[in-house]
């Protein structure tokens, strides 16, 4: 399993590239709602947020399995939400 550190840039990266899209988007493409645009960037960065949270506290410190399943789960929950994300960025 990667580190903590490294972790935290995945984060960083996928959220950065998820605001990236959506200013792009808005840009580009001059009949883009701004407000649905702006739900969405507003709802990334509480999601990076959170996952953030989540990195610094993981259950169960004395067990190492425990551990690792839990940051192999917010790995999981991480791309699965940035993926709709991306989707609903794609959808405005």
């Amino acid at each position: 399993m990667a580190s903590v550190k490294e972790l935290k840039k995945d984060i960083n990266f996928l959220a950065s590239e998820l605001l990236t899209e959506a200013y792009v988007k808005q840009l580009l493409i001059e009949d883009v709602d701004q407000n649905k645009i702006a739900q969405v960037m507003v709802d990334a960065m509480t999601y990076r947020n959170d996952l953030i949270a989540r990195t610094n506290h993981p259950d169960g410190k004395d067990n190492p399995k425990m551990v690792k399943t839990y940051y192999q789960k917010l790995r999981k929950d991480m791309m699965e939400q940035f993926v709709a994300i991306s989707e609903s960025i794609n959808e405005i």
